[in-house]
């Protein structure tokens, strides 16, 4: 006789379940644009959805409590010429968002702590450098305002968001269109796949590749390849038979032909595979005891999900031992699925919660240009965790006439003359920051008079 034998887990009573139906986010209009995107992402205090717009390309911003049925005439961020392709908000600033568009520009926008009256059109900076579309951004986990972007141009590149520059490029790595991009746990490493079906671990900081690995799946669609804890390298993808497979262990997961989104929680081990077009979401326990991933459960719903967003830990709610939430993206709606850990007490869980990556960056964007690697300063959630206040992201640009003038002939100019031209332009320059600082704060006023009228109206004041 054989006895089966049950692997212990404390996580292997997860279970989801779905909020009530007046916590739900509905009346968006979810974007149509074919690509693996995820359309959707999530911090302590918004959750941000691309959305269909006429002429341009646009996402919207909602704050975590503003459930129920949307205003259509709610306020877009909108100043991208063409559809928005990718989202993603700053670790280290609850308040500020980066996105990527067909316009070959990525944007990094400041939303306000309050809802504005009109659409944000005035991004903090704009980053061109791209030639083809961009659809991957990610900030660096560990050092502040380092963003990476990828584009149709086949093309990775690495920003200061504080000074608008570019840090690096890598130009010569990828033959092919990039199908996604992941930073490991300190942000010293990249992986990326790619058409050409090769899954590639970079250095970015050398400009070269420090391991590749071809077809790990057999499948022609897209791969998508995650950093574990440990350092190793989580893939998805297709068999010849346009079967799912894992990259560490291949078992057939089912037939569907939509590209699974894995999302990756440090702190447990655990993934969560949501696959598009699917009504199920897959979680899986990575352990160092073959098979290395075991299976949990599944979270099965009845319509499908077109895009997915993923929670940081510090926004979860502890005293309900919750360990995930995420926001699924329907054909109008934003529905949030929370995946919670049954425990009877009521004190907090130290196994569940470990201390987790913070708001706070453990580097500048100088120092990790410079080589410099850092772990994630952690933070405990036994307290909860309560979103800083709105934190402006400060861009400090080069003046343009410190630098050097290209070699050659030019026309004479007198040094009183030059001296008058820079004095004039940064007096300018002072007047132009002051009327932003001035529109910025006459819409704060504006939005205060119409809660103050909203109140009236309803009678409660």
């Amino acid at each position: 006789m054989s006895r089966r034998v049950v692997r212990q887990s404390k996580f292997r009573h997860v279970f989801g379940q779905p909020v009530k139906a007046d916590q739900m986010y509905e009346d968006i209009r979810v974007s149509k644009v074919t690509w693996d995107s995820s359309f959707c992402a999530v911090n302590p205090k918004f959750v941000a959805i691309i959305v269909e717009s006429g002429g341009g390309g646009a996402f919207i911003v909602l704050p975590l409590a503003k459930t129920g049925r949307v205003d259509k005439n709610h306020p877009l961020v909108t100043g991208h010429t063409a559809p928005v392709l990718d989202i993603d908000w700053c670790p280290h600033n609850d308040n500020v968002i980066a996105s990527a568009s067909e316009d070959t520009t990525v944007m990094v926008w400041q939303i306000p702590d309050y809802v504005p009256v009109r659409n944000l059109t005035e991004p903090v900076v704009t980053l061109e450098g791209h030639s083809k579309r961009v659809g991957i951004i990610a900030w660096h986990p560990t050092a502040r305002n380092v963003l990476l972007s990828a584009g149709s141009d086949n093309l990775v590149m690495l920003w200061n968001v504080g000074t608008g520059e570019m840090l690096l490029a890598l130009p010569d790595v990828h033959a092919d269109l990039i199908y996604n991009v992941a930073w490991n746990r300190n942000g010293s490493l990249l992986v990326t796949t790619c058409k050409d079906k090769k899954v590639r671990v970079i250095d970015p900081r050398k400009r070269q590749v420090v391991a590749e690995r071809f077809a790990p799946h057999e499948g022609m669609r897209p791969v998508r390849a995650i950093f574990t804890r440990e350092g190793h390298i989580f893939t998805t993808g297709f068999t010849r038979m346009s079967q799912r497979e894992l990259g560490l262990w291949d078992p057939e997961m089912d037939t569907s032909n939509g590209v699974l989104l894995p999302f990756y929680d440090p702190d447990s081990s655990i993934v969560y595979l949501c696959g598009k077009g699917d009504s199920s979401i897959r979680y899986f326990e990575i352990t160092d005891e073959a098979p290395y991933v075991h299976y949990l459960s599944t979270y099965s719903s009845k319509e499908p999900q077109r895009g997915m967003g993923f929670m940081p830990k510090r926004g979860l709610d502890v005293s309900k031992c919750e360990i995930a939430r995420f926001f699924k993206l329907h054909e109008r709606k934003c529905e949030p699925i929370v995946m919670t850990v049954p425990r009877k007490s009521d004190l907090f869980q130290d196994d569940l919660y470990p201390d987790t990556p913070g708001p706070e960056p453990a580097l500048e964007a100088d120092e990790w240009l410079a080589g410099k690697d850092a772990e994630p300063i952690l933070i405990s959630l036994r307290d909860g965790y309560v979103p800083v206040k709105n934190r402006e992201l400060k861009v400090v640009r080069k003046n343009i006439l410190d630098n050097k003038p290209p070699p050659g002939p030019r026309r004479s100019q007198s040094s009183s003359d030059a001296n008058l031209s820079r004095s004039a332009l940064e007096e300018v320059l002072e007047e132009i920051r002051a009327l932003k600082e001035t529109v910025r704060a006459q819409e704060k006023r504006i939005s205060d008079l119409e809660n103050k009228l909203c109140q009236f109206a309803n009678g409660t004041d």
